[in-house]
């Protein structure tokens, strides 16, 4: 079993506290050779691979996030230092019941990506690993992204709308329409408070 970081905003990290998130999709990150695609292997899947020259044979690429089983660690927006009652605050939950007396507002928040594992307070358990392209994702699949239930999504065009505007926030304009190759991992959460 091994353990690595993943960054998620203050919103997500919100869903995934309340038990509602349970699923991302990461851009596959393309090594630079001339012999890497989407395969199919033996049980059906999609799966990045590559032709060894060397060894004469396939070789499937591992997901860089980890398989089932392995752990991830949540990176998201905090504070340390004396002014808040706890020695870490974290962005997403941060009330301002919880500065000390007298401490104004001003917090010096340390961006999620400097976060060591230390200061991480979530701890999810992968439980599966598949690829698929980025616009084959499901209604059902959409509100696992977001954590929350079909209810929220009428007409159902609607949640397709929001997952496209968020997805192109974060990767770029044109990056719904170039329609990559994504890494969808689900999870479940195994440490970290109800907050």
């Amino acid at each position: 079993m091994t353990e690595r970081p993943m960054i998620f905003n203050a919103e997500m990290v919100n869903a995934i506290l309340s038990s509602r998130k349970t699923q991302t999709r990461r851009p596959i990150k393309w090594k630079r050779t001339r012999f890497t695609e989407i395969g199919e292997r033996e049980d059906g899947s999609n799966w990045p691979w590559s032709e060894d020259t060397e060894k004469v044979c396939d070789y499937w690429h591992p997901c860089p996030f980890g398989a089932v089983g392995d752990r991830i660690w949540v990176r998201e927006t905090f504070a340390t230092g004396l002014c808040t009652k706890t020695t870490l605050a974290y962005r997403a939950t941060h009330k301002r019941e919880d500065l000390e007396d007298g401490w104004n507002e001003t917090i010096k928040w340390t961006p999620s990506i400097h976060m060591p594992r230390w200061a991480s307070r979530i701890l999810l358990e992968i439980t599966d690993v598949r690829v698929e392209r980025l616009q084959a994702i499901t209604l059902g699949d959409i509100c696992k992204e977001f954590g929350c239930g079909l209810y929220d999504f009428h007409p159902a065009t609607y949640g397709f709308q929001v997952w496209e505007e968020l997805w192109e926030s974060i990767y770029g304009a044109e990056s719904w329409q170039a329609n990559p190759w994504v890494w969808v991992l689900e999870f479940k959460r195994i440490n970290g408070g109800t907050e």
